[in-house]
C-alpha cells in the first residue's frame, strides 16, 4: 500500500520514509523502528514531533501504543506521556485525516480514561485537536485551547 503523505494542521518535519515492494514505511523515532505508514501513523508521528519540539515533552517519557484491558476487551492508548515521577500527564488519541472528530472520538479516549486517569487529554486527527483538562476530583473537563508545555504540565 502506498501512501500519499497528507499536509496536516502540524508542523512539517523531515521524517524518514522508505518503499519496500509496494510498502511505505516511516522511521518511529521512539521506539527506534521503521512502522508501516498508514494515515493514522502520519498524524501520530506529526504529533510525537509536536509534542517533542514545540512543547519540549522529553522523548523518553512518551509510550506509543501500549496495551489496556478495558471490559475485558484488549485495547491500545495512541500515546501517552509521563512525568518524571512516572506519573501520567497526557493521552492523546489519534485518528486518520478522514475521521471527523465526533462525540465517539472523545467517548473512546474517556473510556480508555477510565483506566489511566490522565488529567490531560488530547484528540486529533491531524487537521483539527481539541485538548481537555480533566478533574477528577469534581467530576468535571473543560477544553483548552492549546497544549500546555512540558514545563507547565500537570
Amino acid at each position: 500500500m502506498i501512501f500519499e503523505p497528507l499536509q496536516l494542521n502540524l508542523p512539517a518535519h523531515p521524517f524518514k520514509i522508505k518503499q519496500e515492494l509496494s510498502i511505505t514505511y516511516i522511521f518511529d523515532e521512539i521506539r527506534k523502528k521503521y512502522l508501516v505508514l498508514t494515515p493514522e501513523e502520519w498524524v501520530r508521528q506529526h504529533l510525537v514531533q509536536y509534542i517533542v519540539k514545540e512543547k519540549s515533552y522529553p522523548r523518553s517519557l512518551i509510550k506509543l501504543e501500549g496495551g489496556l484491558k478495558l471490559n475485558s476487551l484488549q485495547k491500545r492508548t495512541d500515546v501517552v506521556v509521563f512525568n518524571n515521577r512516572g506519573e501520567k500527564i497526557l493521552m492523546i488519541e489519534c485518528k486518520a485525516p478522514s475521521v471527523k472528530i465526533t462525540q465517539n472520538v472523545f467517548d473512546q479516549i474517556a473510556r480508555y480514561n477510565i483506566i489511566h486517569r490522565v488529567p490531560l487529554l488530547a484528540v486529533s486527527n491531524g487537521l483539527e485537536h481539541f485538548y481537555c483538562l480533566i478533574d477528577f476530583e469534581n467530576q468535571k473537563y473543560t477544553f483548552v485551547k492549546d497544549l500546555p508545555d512540558y514545563d507547565n504540565s500537570l
